[in-house]
């Protein structure tokens, strides 16, 4: 009897915790290939090369199929405790609020908002789990029906984490939205699960994200100068593999490359949670960890840092300035 109460009350902790952290967004968004074969494209030129990207504004205001097929896609996925994140909707969001910084400025001076290029790079639909889907709706004599390709992609490491693809039967009569569903639904309880164990290693060994140490080239040091550290002389980088070990879950990072310049580190595995400096339990996420070795930096060794974040899952700390 006592066993069992201590199980029970272990899993009631486990569950408040899982309901306390950030639960993951995920969004359906048709794929490169769906969008650019199409004609949804984006091309200019970048040093001298042509860069084609999707362009899913132009996607969802002229592809009804799409528009059907993503409603459905995000029906099923509810309906098994996977709510989407709206990519028409977040695309919108993302234009009204351009709008209105626009329009913003002081009462004062009447100066308007600071945003800088890379402000404007940045500012683009996101979520942690991306569903990536191309479908064809095909036709076998008088009947048509559907072939599709679903990768989960965790959007910090681009890694797929479950796929699923097929066909469905023909059909004279069903839409688009109707003959997804057909051919999806035998296929979605492995895709789910794979989602799940995603989830679930995520709440057991930590986030994955990747870090990378700069130095700016006004520092008059660098990241082989040596530095003391509670009686300890070591070069910096050591220090910071050292805080890499005491802060990521259970020591887990690689360290791929360093120099005096900088540190490239893979595989970092941040938890999902912390405790902040209120004793009051907080989601994390990677610019919120890296802060941690910045006040580290500028505590103990006097040196001031920037953090720039290149999406969800990588970001450079750079040292040296602010």
């Amino acid at each position: 009897m006592k066993k069992l109460f201590s199980i029970f009350i272990l899993s009631l902790v486990s569950l408040t915790l899982l309901g306390q952290a950030r639960k993951p967004t995920i969004m359906v968004v048709p794929s490169d290939q769906y969008c650019i074969s199409r004609g949804y494209k984006l091309e200019f030129e970048s040093m001298g090369a042509k860069q084609t990207l999707p362009d899913y504004k132009a996607a969802m205001q002229n592809d009804a199929d799409l528009r059907l097929v993503i409603t459905k896609m995000g029906q099923i996925m509810a309906d098994r405790g996977f709510p989407l994140k709206d990519l028409e909707m977040e695309l919108r969001n993302l234009e009204r609020e351009a709008a209105e910084a626009a329009m913003l400025m002081s009462s004062t001076s009447g100066s308007e908002l600071a945003e800088s290029p890379v402000d404007m790079l940045k500012r683009t639909a996101k979520a942690d789990i991306i569903m990536d889907l191309s479908f064809d709706v095909k036709r076998q004599g008088p009947h048509r029906y559907i072939s599709f390709n679903l990768r989960g992609l965790d959007a910090y490491t681009s890694k797929q984490i479950s796929g699923a693809a097929g066909a469905g039967a023909p059909s004279s009569a069903a839409s688009p939205e109707l003959l997804l569903e057909e051919a999806v639904l035998s296929h979605m309880d492995g895709f789910n699960a794979g989602l799940q164990r995603h989830f679930d290693e995520m709440f057991n060994i930590g986030r994955e994200v990747r870090v990378n140490i700069r130095r700016f080239a006004s520092w008059f040091d660098n990241l082989e100068t040596y530095y003391t550290y509670q009686g300890e002389e070591l070069e910096l980088l050591e220090h910071i593999e050292n805080w890499f070990f005491d802060n990521t879950v259970s020591g887990r990072f690689s360290l791929s490359d360093a120099s005096d310049n900088q540190m490239r580190f893979e595989q970092v595995r941040i938890p999902m949670m912390e405790t902040d400096s209120r004793g009051r339990e907080r989601a994390v996420d990677t610019r919120r960890w890296l802060s941690g070795l910045s006040r580290h930096l500028r505590d103990n060794f006097q040196i001031d840092s920037k953090i720039y974040m290149r999406g969800l899952g990588e970001a450079w700390l750079i040292v040296g300035e602010k």
